[in-house]
């Protein structure tokens, strides 16, 4: 008899599992093991359905009755016709054992849109376009605003505000813009978003016409076009924009003085603090010339002021990218 055994002669079974802190199911389980049973492979039930009657389920779940329902929903359909195939449970586990515990039907697949990487490196290389609504005087009532921008110099090309979004009216805008812009075959590339009217096979074959590369931001993502994003930014967050617009003639007087104001008097932060119109039509390097005499005098006057060297009036940027590609890991290292 083994020390366990002697102890629970002499104290009894209870009092021995409380001691050790056991249950007395385990306390037996232990003291009796069964011996291991070497595991056979379970035998296939008589009434189990043959491999035939289980194609016969599955394809009555595949059918295009039934791909939409539930196992459940099949099952009782079934019954009330006078049909009974198996049980719930075994058109789940056939549904199982294909891996199709799920939607059966065949499902559309997105397609991967490429992210667009556009390079501009001087004016009328590449465009940016979108529409905005403006509220107008009733609850429900907008106008569309039309704009197409330079990406380059931010310089606003093209705009027009109209009752409605329409292919026709972006046509009309596209082709005048182009025309002021004298622009070339193969010279410009034309970016927007995926609306309606940017996807139209009107415009699409306007472009095609004037040798224009049009290329389109992928779904959802605001920051495919980001310029004509921040510049309808910059217009309703300034002080004079209303709440809404009395008539669509309030709405064109409103467009008029913004667009002189961003064009010719704003200094644009993206482009070092030029106006967009001097950028755009060159005369960068005599706006410069006037900050550097100024910052000149200015260094003479209290060179102290300024840390380590003269100052130096700054240019814009020579590129910009709408997505530039990301840098490998050799290029980082570098």
């Amino acid at each position: 008899m083994n020390t366990i055994e002697q102890y629970r002669h002499q104290v009894g079974t209870v009092t021995l599992c409380k001691a050790l802190n056991i249950p007395k199911a385990s306390f037996y389980r232990q003291l009796n093991p069964k011996e291991n049973i070497s595991t056979l492979p379970r035998q296939r039930p008589e009434h189990a359905l043959s491999e035939t009657e289980q194609q016969k389920v599955l394809d009555v779940l595949h059918g295009s009755r039934f791909v939409d329902l539930a196992p459940a929903q099949v099952y009782a359909q079934l019954l009330e016709e006078g049909r009974y195939l198996c049980s719930i449970r075994t058109m789940y586990r056939l549904l199982a054992n294909q891996n199709e515990v799920r939607e059966r039907r065949k499902q559309t697949r997105h397609p991967v849109y490429t992210k667009p990487e556009l390079l501009a490196t001087g004016p009328n290389e590449l465009w940016s376009w979108d529409i905005t609504k403006l509220k107008g005087p009733a609850k429900w009532s907008y106008y569309h605003l039309y704009v197409i921008m330079d990406v380059y110099s931010r310089y606003v090309v093209g705009w027009m505000i109209a009752e409605r979004e329409s292919s026709i009216l972006a046509k009309r805008l596209i082709t005048e813009s182009c025309l002021k812009q004298n622009i070339n075959q193969e010279q410009l590339t034309l970016h927007a978003d995926r609306g309606s009217s940017m996807k139209s096979k009107v415009v699409a074959q306007l472009l095609s016409d004037l040798g224009v590369t049009k290329t389109h931001s992928r779904p959802h993502v605001s920051n495919d076009n980001p310029y004509s994003e921040s510049q309808f930014k910059t217009m309703k967050y300034r002080p004079q924009y209303p709440d809404r617009f009395g008539c669509i003639q309030d709405a064109r007087a409103f467009a008029v003085d913004f667009f002189y104001w961003y064009n010719e008097e704003h200094r644009h932060s993206g482009i070092a603090l030029y106006a967009p119109s001097d950028v755009h039509y060159g005369r960068v390097e005599q706006v410069r010339q006037d900050r550097q005499s100024a910052l000149d005098a200015a260094y003479q006057r209290h060179p102290n002021r300024f840390v380590n060297k003269a100052p130096k009036a700054a240019l814009p940027p020579q590129a910009v990218w709408i997505n530039p590609p990301e840098k490998s890991e050799k290029q980082v290292k570098n």
